[in-house]
């Protein structure tokens, strides 16, 4: 079988650059796990790795999508399986970089996703009503009652399945798999993630979030992307423009959080702290440990 390597963690630890690094090294091509990144023009405030951090390693599902098409985890796992067999086809290694932990999971797992229908069937009935619909398909389902998109998702896949969506899960791995995951101290990624978001704004995240909203673009990628939904919040009239860059700040520190808890609970990753001074001493403490566990994975030329 062959092997997979699998690089994630939150924002600012250092994901991109490891990646590459392992790409060279290790003959791999990358496949993009971020769920901002797929789409084009989402470019400063997804801190999409740029031509010249590619430094020639091919990169796939990445910016490859307009942000008015739909882009969902059903199309992302049905597309990272299809560069997965192509990129082993050539005895390459493929890399799954990124944070977007569901991706991950879907596209390596068992898991059985449909695609998406129109939600238009329940325009006119409230949260509450829609969870009665579903409960009187799935009585004993737990679901989050304000979770709109979750509830029409459940009647969509008990109606296709005739079983309840929470016997779609799964811990069987499709393909060998090595996790890897980036992290260091928790003030010190915050401080990390602020930074960077100041670095954001200087790059021009405003403007590019601009260039969207002056065309009339509101669509689910701007509107829920961290980064982007705040701008636009600000361009709205509804705060300032410090009040909106501070949000960015606090927003990307929660999803952080909420990304670790996510990271420990449902992939099996060994964690490696970054050394901000000296990354090289990341970079071969993670090649060590490839080595001495999957020597055999990899076709040095």
């Amino acid at each position: 079988m062959h092997k997979i390597i699998v690089i994630t963690g939150p924002t600012a630890v250092g994901k991109t650059k490891l990646s590459i690094e392992l790409a060279k090294k290790y003959d791999g091509e990358i496949i993009n796990a971020d769920a901002v990144q797929v789409y084009k023009g989402l470019d400063i405030g997804s801190a999409k790795v740029t031509e010249e951090e590619k430094e020639g390693i091919p990169h796939h599902l990445l910016d490859f999508k307009e942000v008015t098409e739909e882009y969902t985890i059903y199309h992302y796992q049905k597309d990272c399986r299809e560069k997965i067999k192509d990129i082993q086809s050539r005895n390459k290694t493929p890399i799954i970089v990124g944070g977007t932990g569901l991706y991950i999971k879907a596209a390596l797992y068992d898991y059985k996703l449909s695609e998406e229908k129109s939600t238009s069937t329940y325009d006119n009935l409230t949260n509450e009503e829609i969870y009665e619909e579903l409960k009187k398909l799935d009585k004993d389902i737990i679901i989050d009652k304000d979770n709109r998109r979750r509830l029409i998702r459940a009647i969509n896949y008990y109606k296709e399945n005739n079983e309840s969506i929470s016997k779609n899960k799964t811990n069987k791995l499709l393909y060998d798999v090595i996790f890897i995951g980036l992290t260091t101290d928790r003030q010190v990624l915050y401080d990390k993630i602020n930074k960077r978001v100041d670095e954001m704004i200087s790059q021009g995240l405003l403007e590019e979030v601009k260039s969207f909203y002056d065309k009339g673009i509101k669509t689910k990628p701007l509107l829920n992307a961290i980064g982007y939904r705040e701008i636009y919040n600000y361009l709205d009239g509804n705060c300032t423009k410090e009040e909106a860059i501070e949000k960015i700040k606090q927003n990307s520190r929660h999803y952080a959080k909420r990304q670790y808890t996510f990271f420990n609970h449902q992939l099996p990753i060994v964690w490696f702290e970054t050394d901000y001074n000296n990354f090289n001493n990341t970079i071969k403490k993670v090649e060590s440990y490839i080595e001495n566990n999957w020597l055999l994975l990899f076709f040095f030329i």
